[in-house]
């Protein structure tokens, strides 16, 4: 019994030709009934290395079997012994040409084995992965064999082509041939391209570029020069000309624009292609100068811009229906003459559309104040949008701080358009006002507030506008417009907040501008934690348009210093890890670098652990920010650019530039790079970091834009060139101060006599010695011939010496020699030596250059002159008052020696201690002088006295001022805020009263002594401020009243408020005090029982409000507190209302009840009453009342929209069109259903009347939309249907996949096409429908794809019916002939799975041959083992 093996069809047919030869070579019967054996059809592999087996015979079968190739591979070379390098034989294997493979092994990762052959060359064996080979061969070559070099001579313009995109094909070349190849710069006039190698590698090489340079002569570029007149006749009107001769010729034509001023046509393509276009061009030129003539017209210039349109389309719409050209004058001439080229029978018409384009538009001017141009605008240009919206071709412009407006557009409608502003103006001049008042412009960013929050809620809550001017301009005047009430209300209220500024300390806290977002953090979230922490400190930024680094603490000093503190520890954390690299990626990858849902950006920046900012959608940045550590930085830009790399195919090439001209290339700001970039579509331009002394600069993008940045970065490098001759000079690091001169006196005379530019080095390079000029050749040569000949003064080194007296030498040794060191920095490192101490000599020793020798001794007698002219002044001052003097640290002290320019010395300690107290008769010990009282002033006369002065003016006094004890609580303020503000007001000031305090600096009296005395105690000048303010207090004091406010007990919590904010807010508004009743007295207080029952009318002691203050603060003060009182109000709204006015679970009605801060009560369902409570504030309750009835207004007019909108049509169509119209998707019904706004609802499949469809909406858009769909249904009435036969096997390929081939079809010829369902009586019939036209070309389109199809099926078909199974066609009834006619399979005897239990695979069963996605396991493991999925 035999089995059938069911073989691939490429495997059927290697074994069919195996075993053709097998019965050739083996002489088996050609029987067709003959069936082999499962050894013969699948003989084994040959053993490896069978002894006695000949290499030379084939192996049966299997040697028609393509072997499949290795990764690995081998590659054996020798190297003659006249072309060796390392020829020492003594230590073969241990010597250098051992120690090259090593290292070439490593690079590459090839296996390399070295043998030496008898005539004493050298074999080299390389394996590995093929591209390693090649590598590891191009070493070899290059380190172990003698090179030798040859040049090849092609056109410079072919270089390129050697090159390749980003080198690829000169680094393929150099590894196919084991060759260096140098190609000379494209600013080098040498063509010559030279190869280094061996001979062969350089015969190939050398073969190959010529081989390329062929190709490239094939090709031509030819440049034409018409007159620019006729450049568009030759494009024609849009371009339609040159586009039709550059299809037809298969040229590319460049014409300039009419911007370029130059008349050079360029076309570039094959020669003969480019040969006809020139003959077309020619033509062209040739004809248009023979027929065409000119003429002009004056046009005023104003009126040009109408006649050329927008973009010029005018001017070629004039082209496109005369024929003529119309040639303008540029902008910037102020010539007006237009000239009109063309046939002289076109010049007519052509004029008169050109006049009938300038006189189509006139410009009218309309006056109007300039303060009031933005309240004709509008909100969001509301007022102005309904003019323009009403006159779409009416252009108005406001122009800023002129009163002309100007109207452009056609005649009728810029005259209404004039009438309405008129009348729009003349409305607003009538019930518009303005006021304006100064305020120090240090104030105005403080009144605008943090994002304009301050002056944002002035403008809403008095509705004006406020105009605050720029910083700049440094003017303090304030401009308030709107309603004349609300003018005064919001000029009151600025007034107020500027005098609350003024008694505010500030301070500027420098903090680099790219931390502060960081500190800000996402939605501010980070600064309201510090704000939180420091309520009482206000921190403002700048703008983000400034850059600026200052940022602004505005408080109580000691909580701004704290913050400042918090914020600078904060500050040093951030520095750490705030490196950044800018990263440019094409704008259009930025979605795949952020990934689906920000995938893959979230995954880079947690692997990288940085900081990844992207630019915003609207912005036209395309950097990506990259903040962290400097190597993680690093990391996520390798990742990033690998994403765009891959999407991408751009270009990146490397342009050598040498690192000098780099800072003249970017120029300032980066204007010239930035400029270079935009012109050449947006390529990226990337220098190396400054100071890296790297030449290559890397430009990546589009190809051709990537060329022509680098041509023009290379002739801006050749033009900086000429004037950056640069040489670098030698001198010693402290010869450079003196080279430089005080003040850069010296260096800027070598600067001005030659014109170049010398450059010292910074602090931080490593190079301390070079001093670099630059400038033009001659100007550096002569530049350097002087510094040369001041270093060479400067390297004479002389010993001198000078007299200076002995009293003088500490001077210059104080401080550790800190004036000694200022010289020697100063003078060339000249070493001034004095005596040791103790010796009485006066002679001191100078040595170094001569110049600074001499100009150090110079120096030095200027100094003792001033030290001998300079005075003592002893200041007595007794020495209990020293402490007070100096200050903390001594920094009064020091202030008045840096201001003044003297030396104060006080007295030692021992001296103060040593002396004996005085004591006389009347006990006042200030009066006797004493050695320890003494302060000796030394410097200037003049200076000293000063000096002398300001020590005296720190001598604090105590004076007594006498206030009443009742008063003194005042005064202290609340915890001790009034005292301290005095204090720190006036610096130093001790305030000593009778009333416990908390501050240490103030002594008090005894308890129970009601002493009337206030002691101060400081400076004069401030003693006397502090009185003065003490004494105004009192007087302020001494003015108040009290003043009774009667407001219902009841009342008194909706008064206050929550916490007793509105409370508060009236204590500071009006500088008074406001005493409510105490809850014991309201308590006991009975409540009263009047006859009629309203306890209001009587007032009670739990009733009455005090208020204390000033009479007018008082009075306004208790105006304010009664309209705090809630009152109640019915507003009548219509009951079916209520519902819509609650809202959604309630949240309509919280709404208003937040935004107006009242009570709204609804009445419930059941009572079915239309009245509506409000309760809170009289302005609330108005406002609410108000806003209440514009919502009644509002779903009132929404119930009639929607009355409208119920507005019903019905159509009868024909159910077989219903699909049609609705569309694949609903796309068609969807459309129709936005374009006019109506509801379309189709028959459900169980209604009657299945052709009705309904459409609701506007009655207007309802009828449209009806016609709509009856002009649909029209146009598919006329459509054909045609039943076409496709035999059902060629169904599948002309779908497609996914229907994309169907769909793409259908586009195409503009049909339906319906293929028969699964499971349908007629199989083979395809259904297409459409315009008869149109189904007749895709019917014969599917008919020639069945053809075309079919070919490849019965191809197929006849393959498979040699791998059908006998068991399948035969023993199915019919004769034994038919049968054996079927049964030529290809069949094996003794098969592994012919083996007991096992059978052959049945190619039909699904189950053995399971399709692709299915879920069936297999029934059992045959003898192939384990199936695989």
């Amino acid at each position: 019994m035999s089995s059938v093996a069911v073989l691939t069809q490429e495997s059927f047919a290697e074994h069919r030709s195996g075993l053709k030869d097998v019965e050739i070579t083996g002489r088996v019967p050609e029987d067709e009934a003959y069936i082999p054996t499962y050894l013969e059809a699948f003989p084994p592999l040959p053993d490896k290395g069978t002894p006695g087996e000949k290499t030379g015979e084939p192996a049966g079968a299997w040697s028609k079997i393509r072997p499949i190739k290795a990764s690995v591979i081998t590659q054996v070379f020798h190297v003659p012994l006249e072309e060796r390098r390392y020829k020492d034989n003594s230590q073969f294997g241990e010597g250098e040409e051992a120690k090259v493979c090593l290292d070439i092994m490593q690079k590459t990762g090839a296996h390399i084995e070295l043998s030496l052959a008898k005539d004493q060359g050298l074999s080299i064996m390389v394996t590995g992965k093929l591209d390693s080979v090649m590598k590891a061969r191009k070493e070899i070559v290059a380190q172990l064999q003698t090179q030798a070099s040859a040049t090849v001579l092609i056109p410079k313009e072919h270089h390129r082509f050697v090159i390749g995109k980003n080198g690829e094909k000169l680094q393929e070349l150099e590894l196919k041939t084991a060759t260096k190849i140098a190609i000379p710069r494209s600013d080098d006039p040498n063509a010559n391209i030279r190869i280094t190698g061996t001979k062969d590698g350089i015969e190939k090489a050398r073969h190959e570029i010529q081989l390329i340079s062929a190709e490239q002569d094939k090709r031509a570029v030819e440049r034409l020069s018409f007159e620019k007149a006729f450049h568009p006749f030759i494009a024609g009107a849009y371009n339609q000309l040159v586009q039709e001769v550059s299809q037809e010729t298969g040229a590319r034509i460049s014409i300039p624009p009419p911007s370029v001023p130059k008349d050079e046509i360029v076309i570039t393509g094959e020669k003969e292609a480019v040969a006809t276009a020139i003959a077309r061009i020619r033509a062209i030129y040739e004809d248009k100068k023979r027929k065409t003539t000119t003429i002009s017209v004056e046009v005023k210039k104003s009126q040009h811009k109408y006649i050329v349109g927008p973009k010029g389309n005018t001017l070629q719409e004039i082209l496109e229906n005369t024929g003529v050209s119309v040639e303008m004058p540029p902008l910037d001439s102020a010539s007006e003459t237009i000239i009109l080229r063309g046939e002289p029978d076109k010049l007519g018409p052509a004029l008169t559309q050109v006049y009938a384009k300038a006189k189509s538009v006139i410009v009218v001017e309309v006056i109007a104040p300039a303060w009031l141009h933005r309240f004709i605008i509008g909100k969001k240009g509301q007022n102005i949008s309904r003019i323009t919206q009403q006159l779409p071709k009416v252009h108005i412009e406001f122009t800023d701080g002129e009163e002309c407006i100007s109207l452009e557009g056609p005649t009728e409608e810029v005259e209404q358009a004039q009438a309405q502003l008129q009348e729009i103006i003349k409305d607003l001049m009538a019930r518009m006002d303005y006021a304006e008042i100064n305020i120090d412009h240090r104030f105005h960013r403080h009144l605008i507030g943090k994002n304009g929050a301050n002056i944002n809620r002035i403008k809403e809550q008095y509705k004006v506008s406020v105009r605050i001017p720029q910083d700049s301009e440094h003017c303090g005047l304030v401009r308030i417009e709107g309603d004349p009430q609300g003018v005064q209300l919001a000029r009151k209220e600025l007034m107020d907040m500027a005098q609350r500024m003024e008694n505010e300390r500030t301070k500027d806290l420098i903090i680099e501008h790219k931390f502060h977002r960081t500190i800000i953090g996402q939605k501010g979230e980070k600064i309201k934690e510090v704000r939180d922490k420091f309520p009482e400190v206000i921190i403002i930024f700048p703008d983000q348009q400034q850059k600026s680094d200052i940022v602004q603490l505005r408080g109580p000093k000691n909580e701004v210093e704290k913050c400042a503190k918090f914020l600078q520890k904060l500050i040093a954390e951030l520095v750490e890890s705030s490196f950044s690299i800018s990263v440019p990626i094409h704008k259009q990858f930025h979605k795949n670098i952020i990934g689906k849902g920000g995938a893959n950006i979230k995954k880079i920046r947690e692997e990288t652990n940085t900081k990844i900012d992207l630019p915003t959608e609207n912005s036209n940045s395309e950097m990506i920010v990259i903040t962290g550590k400097k190597s993680s930085c690093e990391a996520a830009r390798d990742r990033i650019l690998a994403i765009q790399n891959e999407l991408a195919n751009l270009k990146e090439a490397e342009v050598s530039i040498p690192a000098k001209l780099h800072n003249s290339l970017i120029g300032s700001k980066g204007s010239l790079v930035r400029s270079v970039m935009e012109e050449c579509g947006g390529v990226h331009i990337h220098f190396p970091a400054e100071g890296s002394g790297l030449d290559k600069v890397t430009i990546r993008g589009p190809a051709e834009e990537v060329e022509r940045a680098r041509r023009q970065l290379l002739q801006l490098a050749e033009e900086k060139q000429v004037n950056n001759f640069s040489v670098e000079l030698q001198a010693k690091p402290e010869y450079h101060k003196f080279l430089i001169g005080k003040g850069g006196a010296n260096i800027r005379r070598v600067r001005d006599r030659t014109g170049a530019r010398i450059i010292f080095p910074s602090p931080d390079e490593p190079e301390q010695e070079h001093i670099t000029i630059m400038g033009k050749e001659e100007a550096v040569w002569l530049a350097q011939k002087e510094l040369e000949t001041l270093i060479q003064n400067l390297d004479d080194v002389i010993e001198d010496s000078m007299v200076v007296d002995p009293r003088h030498h500490r001077h210059f040794v104080c401080r550790r020699g800190q004036v000694l060191r200022e010289l020697a920095e100063e003078y060339g490192g000249v070493a001034v030596s004095f005596p040791r101490t103790g010796t009485q000599s006066d002679n001191i020793t100078l040595k170094g250059p001569r110049e600074c020798v001499d100009a150090a001794k110079k120096r030095i007698q200027e100094i003792v002159q001033d030290l001998e002219s300079q005075v003592n002044v002893e200041v007595l001052i007794p020495q209990r008052y020293h402490r007070a003097v100096m200050g903390p640290k001594g920094c009064k002290i020091q202030q008045i020696t840096r201001e003044h320019e003297v030396l104060i010395k006080f007295p030692d300690r021992d001296e103060c201690a040593a002396q004996e107290p005085a004591s006389p008769e009347n006990g006042d010990t200030d009066l006797i002088p004493r050695k320890c009282d003494i302060i000796i002033v030394t410097g200037q006369a003049e200076k000293c006295e000063l000096a002398r002065a300001a020590l005296l003016a720190l001598v604090p006094v105590t004076i007594d001022v006498e206030v009443s004890y009742d008063l003194h609580r005042y005064i202290i303020g609340q915890k001790g805020a009034g005292i301290r503000k005095m204090m720190e007001d006036y610096e130093n000031v001790f305030l000593k009263t009778t009333i416990t305090s908390v501050f240490r600096a103030v002594s008090f009296p005894r308890t129970g002594t009601q002493s009337d005395n206030i002691t101060l105690k400081g400076p004069r000048e401030c003693v006397d401020a502090a009185k003065k303010r003490i004494q105004e207090i009192v007087q302020d004091l001494e003015s108040q009243v009290n003043v009774e406010v009667l407001i219902p007990q009841r009342y008194h919590r909706a008064v206050m408020g929550p916490k007793g904010c509105k409370i508060q807010q009236i204590t500071r508004e009006h500088e008074v005090l406001i005493k409510f009743p105490d809850r014991d007295e309201c308590a006991a207080q009975e409540p009263a029982s009047p006859e009629n029952g309203d306890t209001d009318l009587i007032p009670r002691k739990c009733d009455i409000i005090i208020v204390t203050g000033q009479a007018e603060k008082c009075e306004l003060a208790r105006a304010a507190l009664l309209a705090l009182v809630p009152v109640t109000i019915d507003v009548e709204v219509s009951y079916d209302l209520h519902r819509y006015i609650i809202g959604q679970k309630g949240a309509g009605i919280r709404k208003m009840m937040e935004d107006y801060e009242v009570n709204i009560w609804v009445p419930q369902p059941e009572q079915q009453s239309d009245i509506i409570k409000i309760t809170g504030q009289v302005a609330n309750v108005e406002r609410a009342k108000q806003g209440l009835l514009e919502r009644v207004k509002e779903l009132q007019a929404e119930q009639e929209d929607r009355a409208l909108r119920s507005y019903k049509v019905t159509l009868s169509v024909d159910p077989k069109y219903h699909p049609k119209i609705i569309g694949r998707k609903g796309a068609v019904i969807s459309q129709i259903r936005k374009d006019y706004d109506v509801n379309v609802q189709f028959p459900d499949k169980g209604e009657e009347q299945q052709d009705v469809i309904v459409i609701s909406g506007y009655e207007r858009n309802a009828n449209e939309a009806r016609a709509a769909i009856v002009q649909l249904v029209a146009a598919l009435q006329d459509m054909v249907s045609e039943d076409i036969r496709l035999d059902r096997r060629v169904h599948a390929r002309i779908i497609g996949a996914r229907g994309k081939a169907i769909r793409k079809l259908m586009e195409e010829f503009k049909v339906d096409i319906r293929f028969p369902q699964p499971g349908s009586e007629d199989p083979s019939k395809v259904t297409v429908t459409g315009l008869p036209e149109n189904v007749d070309n895709a019917t014969d389109h599917l008919l020639n794809l069945e053809e075309e199809y079919m070919l490849s099926v019965t191809e197929t078909e006849t393959m498979a019916s040699y791998m059908k199974p006998p068991s399948k066609t035969m023993g199915t009834g019919g004769n034994d002939e038919d049968n054996k006619a079927l049964a030529k399979g290809f069949v094996v005897r003794d098969a592994p799975w012919n083996a007991q239990g096992n059978k052959a695979p049945d190619m039909s069963s699904a189950e053995e041959f399971p399709t692709f996605g299915s879920g069936i396991a297999p029934k059992q493991t045959s003898a192939w083992g384990p199936k695989k999925c």
